[in-house]
């Protein structure tokens, strides 16, 4: 199999852009892991106009994709977990050229999953999970059972994510198999979230009672990288926020983060006057216990 494919990749190999070329193979009797093709090729690359590039072959009865993806979009996706197959494709490949060491610099660097990465990728899944909770309670609350049980699902999800984080591994597809040896307080709820008999409303009523729980025991860590960075300020506005680097991964679950932490005693508003009478800008800061 690599003897056919070997021209494809060579050519990669050449250009001194190229970084990397690594090959996954189809697990025996299963596809999932290479959508369904018999090999993936990644060839990563410094940069490129088109950062991710995908393209299809056909060799005896088999088929392979090669996809040639940018570092930048490789990184993005490391750290912001949204194209989850990578850590999978990066964990199984075999390495067909390396570099100056990049892939094998890379792949040591995703098993030790420095701390830093890690608490940010905690605070994004933390921001995620809040969003999803409060969506759905609201949800709950306004008696739409089904809409709710989509966003607890959801935010069970995350939980289950942020837990595997913080034991220092990165959570994989089968995340419910790696949290059920870690965490099996958070399986055992989705477990009776999904199989039990109760109605909806009561299952979903008992569920917001123990993930409270389970959340608040969660949120100094879970917010740990927000709060970290926001005392570097006496106080901040929410545009400031929001264009600060190291912050905007969070996006749109920003704002609810902040009024969820605002709640837990954690973030404060500072009013600071306009030239409106009476209207003022709405600064937030890490509370004066913290600092």
């Amino acid at each position: 199999m690599e003897d056919i494919l070997r021209p494809i990749y060579q050519e990669r190999a050449s250009q001194s852009n190229t970084l990397g070329v690594l090959m996954v193979e189809k697990r025996q009797k299963s596809g999932q892991t290479t959508d369904s093709f018999d090999v993936i090729l990644l060839v990563i690359v410094k940069e490129a106009e088109q950062p991710l590039f995908i393209k299809h072959y056909s060799y005896d009865d088999k088929k392979a994709s090669m996809h040639v993806i940018a570092e930048p979009l490789l990184q993005e996706w490391l750290l912001l977990g949204t194209n989850r197959k990578i850590f999978e494709w990066l964990h199984d490949a075999k390495i067909i050229f390396d570099r100056n060491e990049y892939v094998a610099n890379l792949k040591t660097e995703l098993r030790e999953f420095p701390f830093y990465g890690r608490k940010l990728k905690m605070g994004l899944e933390f921001a995620k999970l809040i969003r999803r909770y409060v969506d759905g309670k609201a949800l709950f609350e306004s008696h739409l059972f089904l809409d709710a049980y989509n966003h607890v699902v959801h935010s069970l999800h995350h939980l289950a994510r942020l837990a595997v984080i913080e034991n220092g591994l990165h959570p994989e597809l089968t995340v419910w198999h790696q949290v059920k040896q870690i965490e099996p307080e958070i399986f055992k709820l989705y477990e009776e979230l999904v199989n039990s008999e109760e109605m909806l409303e009561k299952r979903l009523e008992l569920l917001f009672l123990a993930s409270e729980f389970l959340i608040h025991s969660r949120t100094n860590i879970g917010a740990g990288h927000l709060l970290e960075i926001l005392n570097n300020k006496e106080y901040w506005s929410f545009s400031e926020i929001m264009s600060e680097k190291e912050l905007t991964p969070y996006s749109v679950d920003m704002s609810v983060l902040i009024e969820y932490l605002i709640d837990k005693h954690l973030i404060e508003v500072v009013n600071v006057e306009t030239k409106g009478q009476g209207v003022f800008h709405r600064c937030y800061r890490t509370h004066k216990k913290l600092s």
